[in-house]
C-alpha cells in the first residue's frame, strides 16, 4: 500500500475513533467541542487532543498499524545516529569524526509496480537504501580542530523548533583544584553549547564554559524546561539558569551555588571589606602594644570561612526540621547532636550532582560525595535529593536516596517528575507506573522479589532526577498497547544487550497475539560467541518507522567494530 494511502486510512480511523467515543458519551456536544491540534508528519494528520482519553483511544488503531518490514543491513552513511525529535520532523546524526552535525528530514517509502499483488514483491534494490526512507537537509560543521560534538548529548525546543548541542575538549582528570574548585573533579579546558535553528541549521548563540566540568552523557548535566535551561557545573557547584529567548538567544538569568540570591555577592563583599578594615586596626593596635604578631596570622581569612550559599539553606533546613521534632529541650539537644553534628562535616562535603526543574520555580537536587559524582557507578554511593524553590531560595524538602516517603512519592507521582514542558503533546503519554496499571504491576513484582525492600527503593530512586528527554514517545512503548522485554528494548534512552533472537511485542488485549517483532543485526544472526554486542533503537514518535543499530565487538585480537543499521516499517 502506498503512502498516500496510508495517510488517507489512518485519517480516517482517527476521525472515526473520535466519533465513536463522542456518540457512547452522554455529553458528546462538549466532547466534540473540545480542542482538538492537529499535526501532520510527512503527509500523515494525527491528532492531539485536550482531552487525554480522545488521543489514548485514538492511539488503539497503533495496534494494527506496526513495522511489518525489515531491511537488514540497510546501505546508510557512516553516522553516529543520535534520536528523532519529539515531534518527528528530525533525525539527529553526527559524522563519525564528530565534527559535523548532519540532519534528516524522515520521508516514506515509494517505489512503482507493474504487477497487481505488489505486496508480495520483495523491495527493489534502490528502495533498500537509507535514502529512500530519509532526506538529508543539511551538514553543519560544529566542532573545531581540538573539539569533538558530543554524541550523547541533544536536546530539543519543539515551540521553536531549536536544537541544543555540545563539543567539548578532552577531560583532564588530576586537573588542579584552583579558584573555588571542588578537589577530585575532572576539568575540561573548553565547553561551548550550541543553539541551532533546526529547519535549517543556522547557529543561532553560543555558551561556552572555561576550565570547568558538565556531565554531558545522556544530558545528566543540563536540563530543559520550557524556555528554561539549567546547567550544572560540577567542578565550581554552580547551577547556571539560562533562558531561551524566541530570538535563538541564551540570557542568563541566575547562578545557584555560591550565592543564592543576587545581592548575596554584594552584602558579603561590602561585609568583607568592613572586616579587613576592622582587622588592619586590631593588628595595627596589637604592633603598637608589642604583641606577637602571629596570633593575627593565626586567624582564618574571612573570605574562605563561608559555606556556599546553596550549602547553608541545606544545612539550617535540616537543623530547623531536627529542632521542630522534639519539644523537650533535653531530647532537642540529644537528637540535634546525634544527627545533626555528629554527621556536620560528611553534610559539609556534600556536593550537587545533578539537577531537574519540577517546575519554573522549583528545582530538584541530588547531593551526594564527590566520588559518587564523577563514578560511572553512582548508584553505590549514598545520595540526598532535596527541593529548591528558586523565588524564596528557600530548601522545600529533603530526603536520602532510600527513604519511604520519598519512595512512595516516587510510585505514585512518578508523572511529575518527569516535569515535561507544556508546548510538547507528545511527552505527554508516556507509560509510567503512576499512569499505566501494568507498568505499575512489574514495579510491584520486583519489589516483591527483591531480598531487601531499602536496596530494591535505593535503586528505584537511584534515577531520581530523571535526565531530561531520555524517553522516546513512540506509541510502540506504551505498555496499555503491547507487551515487550524490556530488558532488551524499552522507551529510555540507552544501549541494551544485544540478541540475535528477534524482540516480540505482544498486544495487551485480546487476543494477546504476536503483533510484530524486532530483530536488530544481520538477518541471519552471528555465529562468533565471543563477540561483544550491543544495541540500540531510534522508534520514530509517530510514524511506524524505527532504526536499530548494532555494534559487534570481536574481541579476539586484531579488535574489530562492525556497525549494522536495519530499517522497520510499515510496508
Amino acid at each position: 500500500m502506498s503512502y498516500a494511502k496510508y495517510s488517507l486510512l489512518f485519517f480516517l480511523l482517527i476521525i472515526l475513533s473520535l466519533l465513536s467515543l463522542s456518540l457512547q458519551s452522554p455529553n458528546f456536544i462538549s466532547l466534540l467541542a473540545t480542542p482538538v491540534a492537529v499535526c501532520t508528519v510527512g503527509g500523515f494528520f494525527f491528532f492531539f487532543s485536550a482531552h487525554s482519553s480522545l488521543v489514548h483511544y485514538a492511539r488503539k488503531f497503533y495496534e494494527n498499524l506496526v513495522p511489518s518490514y525489515t531491511v537488514y543491513e540497510v546501505e546508510c552513511p557512516d553516522h553516529s545516529f543520535r534520536k528523532f525529535t519529539d515531534d518527528g520532523q528530525y533525525l539527529i546524526s553526527f559524522s563519525r569524526n564528530l565534527q559535523e552535525l548532519i540532519v534528516y528530514r524522515p520521508r516514506w517509502l515509494s517505489f512503482s509496480c507493474k504487477d497487481e499483488d505488489c505486496d508480495n514483491h520483495d523491495l527493489p534494490l534502490k528502495a533498500k537504501r537509507f535514502e529512500s526512507f530519509f532526506t538529508q537537509l543539511y551538514c553543519v560543521p560544529l566542532a573545531s580542530c581540538n573539539e569533538l560534538i558530543c554524541k550523547d548529548f541533544f536536546l530539543y525546543m519543539e515551540s521553536n523548533k531549536f536544537g541544543l548541542f555540545a563539543t567539548s575538549t578532552a577531560q583532564v582528570h588530576d586537573a588542579l583544584a584552583v579558584g573555588g574548585a571542588v578537589q577530585g573533579v575532572p576539568s575540561i579546558e573548553k565547553i561551548t553549547f550550541h543553539l541551532l535553528r533546526l529547519e535549517d541549521g543556522f547557529v543561532l548563540d553560543e555558551k561556552v564554559f572555561c576550565n570547568d566540568f558538565v556531565n554531558l552523557a545522556h544530558n545528566m548535566g543540563v536540563f530543559l524546561y520550557d524556555d528554561l535551561l539549567a546547567i550544572v557545573s560540577l567542578r565550581y557547584q554552580i547551577i547556571h539558569i539560562l533562558q531561551i529567548r524566541d530570538s535563538g538567544n541564551l540570557v542568563h538569568v541566575r547562578a545557584i551555588g555560591e550565592f543564592c540570591r543576587e545581592d548575596d555577592e554584594l552584602f558579603l563583599n561590602s561585609n568583607a571589606q568592613g572586616m579587613a578594615l576592622s582587622d588592619k586596626n586590631k593588628q595595627q593596635q596589637l604592633l603598637g602594644n608589642h604583641i606577637d604578631n602571629n596570633i593575627h596570622q593565626a586567624q582564618p581569612n574571612p573570605g574562605n570561612s563561608f559555606l556556599s550559599g546553596i550549602k547553608q539553606r541545606l544545612l539550617s533546613f535540616m537543623f530547623r526540621g531536627l529542632w521542630n521534632e522534639e519539644t523537650d529541650d533535653t531530647l532537642r539537644v540529644q537528637k540535634i547532636r546525634q544527627k545533626f553534628y555528629f554527621h556536620f562535616q560528611d553534610y559539609c562535603d556534600l556536593i550537587i550532582w545533578k539537577v531537574q526543574f519540577l517546575d519554573r520555580h522549583h528545582l530538584l537536587i541530588k547531593f551526594g560525595s564527590v566520588d559518587g559524582g564523577v563514578s560511572r557507578h553512582a548508584d553505590t554511593h549514598p545520595a540526598f535529593v532535596a527541593v529548591y524553590n528558586m523565588d524564596t531560595t528557600e530548601i522545600v524538602s529533603f530526603y536520602q536516596n532510600s527513604a519511604d516517603e520519598l519512595y512512595m512519592l516516587f510510585e505514585q507521582f512518578c508523572d511529575h517528575f518527569y516535569a515535561t514542558s507544556r508546548n510538547s503533546m507528545h511527552m505527554n503519554f508516556i507509560s509510567s507506573h503512576s499512569n499505566n496499571i501494568h507498568a505499575l504491576e512489574q514495579l510491584r513484582s520486583i519489589k516483591d522479589k527483591a531480598s531487601s525492600s531499602s536496596q530494591f527503593m535505593k535503586k528505584m530512586l537511584s534515577s531520581l532526577p530523571f535526565s531530561c528527554q531520555s524517553l522516546s514517545p513512540s506509541p510502540y512503548f506504551d505498555q496499555s498497547l503491547f507487551r515487550f522485554d524490556d530488558k532488551l528494548i524499552s522507551a529510555t534512552d540507552r544501549h541494551k544487550q544485544s540478541t540475535d533472537h528477534p524482540i516480540k511485542f505482544i498486544l495487551r488485549r485480546h487476543p494477546y497475539s504476536l503483533r510484530f517483532k524486532i530483530k536488530p543485526g544481520p538477518e541471519a544472526g552471528s555465529m562468533d560467541g565471543r563477540a561483544k554486542k550491543i544495541s540500540w533503537f531510534l522508534f520514530h514518535p509517530v510514524l511506524p518507522l524505527a532504526l536499530s543499530v548494532q555494534q559487534t565487538l570481536i574481541m579476539q585480537p586484531p579488535l574489530v567494530n562492525i556497525s549494522v543499521v536495519n530499517i522497520h516499517f510499515r510496508r
